[in-house]
């Protein structure tokens, strides 16, 4: 199949895939937001994909993560662009006035995803969180018009927690791919070995572990939720629908005795309901 063929085929997934995983919150949404905001997720999933899924033989994923670069620039110089992915986000560029920089930073952060699969420290961790998941917070910010430098400030916290909850939940599914995001230094502190995240269940030391970043999660959860009241209209909405799913999926974490490779750990939306309801209320105080 032809280049020409897989990539609008690609880009569609990509479409389906980000409408399927949008927050149950966000789709009372506008639909003038709600298209925005689907561009964003269908963005960020196809170049997700590129730097972490399984490619087509003879793909080249550091050639596809160029072209989407070649192809942002392209378009943010008035020339042509060809990429269908690149040419759905165009009128979210224009009408929200997305940033350059925040969408060339998710290509970075997938060109890392080739080079790295450890992380030394957590201080590295939260470096390559400003690549993969900050930018996110920012463009959303824009897609309501309520982007500045507080903001934003804030939105990071909240976006490098909800990275970390996900690597949390996904210890297993990463370390299949060959990928570990836990820091190094945490697994040696707790004395867990790489070969414990490979087991069928966790070991004692892994739920302590596993525990503790989940702490470390929940206070950057926590440094960010001052976002929530600084923002006015749908923006709040869906801001605080973002905080509520983090804070649940944590709770559900500390349920299933912080062991993510038993069973799959996913928040109850009752649960997401009743967090984003106290968000809701302790932001309107």
């Amino acid at each position: 199949m032809s280049q020409q063929v897989v990539v609008p085929a690609v880009h569609r997934l990509a479409q389906a895939r980000a409408a399927e995983n949008f927050p149950v919150a966000l789709r009372v949404l506008p639909a003038r937001y709600r298209r925005h905001l689907i561009a964003v997720y269908a963005y960020a999933r196809h170049v997700d994909d590129l730097g972490d899924e399984p490619q087509a033989p003879g793909v080249d994923r550091t050639a596809e993560l160029d072209r989407i670069e070649a192809e942002l620039r392209a378009l943010y110089t008035g020339r042509a662009v060809s990429h269908p992915v690149v040419r759905a986000l165009a009128p979210t560029v224009t009408g929200c006035g997305l940033p350059l920089d925040a969408l060339v930073r998710l290509v970075e952060a997938n060109r890392l995803d080739q080079r790295v699969t450890r992380y030394a420290t957590f201080a590295q961790l939260v470096d390559y969180c400003t690549l993969s998941a900050n930018p996110i917070g920012e463009l959303v910010l824009h897609v309501f018009g309520q982007a500045g430098p507080a903001r934003r400030q804030l939105s990071d916290r909240i976006c490098t927690a909800l990275q970390l909850v996900e690597h949390l939940q996904d210890v297993a599914e990463d370390h299949r791919r060959g990928r570990v995001y836990l820091p190094a230094e945490d697994l040696d502190r707790f004395g867990v070995t790489e070969e414990d995240l490979g087991r069928p269940a966790a070991t004692a030391p892994l739920r302590e572990l596993i525990a503790f970043e989940a702490e470390r999660a929940r206070a950057w959860l926590d440094a960010g939720a001052p976002l929530v009241s600084a923002l006015h209209g749908w923006a709040r909405l869906a801001v605080g629908g973002y905080l509520a799913g983090g804070r649940a999926t944590l709770d559900a974490l500390a349920e299933a005795d912080h062991d993510p490779l038993r069973a799959a750990v996913r928040p109850r939306r009752r649960r997401v309901l009743r967090r984003y309801l106290a968000a809701t209320v302790r932001s309107a105080g």
